[in-house]
């Protein structure tokens, strides 16, 4: 009679694992800038706790397309929305790091750091005005650098960028020809060159064609090892992209005044300042229609701000600081369910 008890127990003991439900993973879907770190992120967050991540890598336009139209828990973006469109979708805004963008460069015995760029030159290569590698302009910057005659080949992004974003947003401050002709967006249309999706994209276009020119997120340059360049900022020093410049682009923000907590980095006074710097978004619905997949993505990024400082530096990202953590998470506070409660309090 007992053997029959525990035969039985130990069936239902294994029905109801086969039954159990399994918890789903996380949804999100945006901006390939931040996806080294959030993929990390991920998969020690999953050893942690059980819960995966299933992030699409698509683009800062796809994410806001997505988390609009519900089809993702999140969505990311490197471009900020506006006040007057986190109010109109009902959505929440809050950065998760900061990071530099780059341009990278392919020529033949052009280490990464050795080449320098300003603003102004760039905006006339994507301009379409210099056309070769030993253009004056290009010279007059690397007086001591062997300079190819190589034609340019202008690398940009094809799909909805906040990458590109950030990127035309420094040129129109640079240039005011870039500005008028061009400007800034997620997708602009530039007179010149070869469009690639996503920053996986343009490092790869970049790495196959001899004498290109791209834009990427640091973290995708040294993971390819492209030959980056230094900056001349707006202060007119030459500056490396590294966390410390980086940091020194954001020391001015002010979080607390823009709205969603959307400043905009490019073209920060400084000394040290990287001058294409930028914080990367995630936007939640404030009142979702599935509370638990919200709160559990809130307690991925919750789980984040606490314990991913190291990986992020590892990437060269940037964690951000105590007192933006503590706003970010006073907004969660308006993340509700249909009851009208704090999602993370219930």
């Amino acid at each position: 009679m007992k053997q029959s008890f525990l035969a039985l127990l130990a069936a239902f003991a294994a029905t109801a694992a086969a039954t159990a439900p399994v918890k789903a993973d996380i949804s999100g879907a945006g901006a390939t800038f931040p996806y080294p770190i959030y993929a990390k992120w991920a998969d020690t967050y999953k050893k942690e706790t059980g819960v995966g991540l299933n992030y699409q890598s698509i683009g800062s336009g796809g994410g806001i397309k997505q988390i609009i139209a519900n089809t993702v828990t999140f969505g990311a973006s490197d471009k900020p929305l506006k006040g007057e469109e986190l109010d109109k979708e009902g959505l929440v805004q809050f950065p998760t790091v900061l990071g530099g963008i780059v341009p990278v460069v392919n020529l033949d015995g052009i280490k990464p750091g050795e080449i320098v760029l300003d603003g102004a030159t760039i905006a006339k290569i994507y301009l379409g005005e210099i056309k070769t590698w030993d253009d004056p302009a290009i010279k007059k910057l690397n007086p001591e650098l062997k300079l190819p005659s190589d034609a340019i080949a202008v690398v940009f992004r094809s799909d909805g960028s906040g990458t590109t974003f950030v990127w035309t947003n420094y040129l129109s401050k640079v240039s005011e020809e870039f500005k008028s002709k061009i400007g800034s967006n997620t997708s602009v249309q530039f007179p010149v060159g070869i469009g690639a999706k996503g920053n996986e994209g343009v490092a790869n276009n970049v790495m196959q064609t001899k004498g290109a020119i791209g834009y990427v997120e640091y973290a995708y340059a040294t993971q390819n090892k492209l030959a980056f360049s230094k900056m001349i900022n707006k202060d007119g020093k030459t500056v490396s992209p590294e966390i410390a410049a980086f940091q020194a682009a954001a020391a001015s923000a002010d979080w607390a005044s823009a709205p969603g907590m959307g400043v905009i980095l490019t073209e920060q006074s400084g000394a040290e300042s990287w001058p294409i710097t930028s914080p990367t978004f995630i936007l939640i619905h404030k009142k979702p229609k599935d509370a638990a997949a919200v709160k559990d993505a809130l307690k991925f990024f919750d789980w984040a701000y606490a314990n991913g400082s190291k990986a992020a530096e590892e990437l060269h990202y940037v964690p951000l600081p105590e007192n933006v953590i503590a706003l970010i998470k006073k907004s969660w506070a308006g993340i509700v369910d249909g009851d009208n409660k704090p999602i993370l309090s219930n």
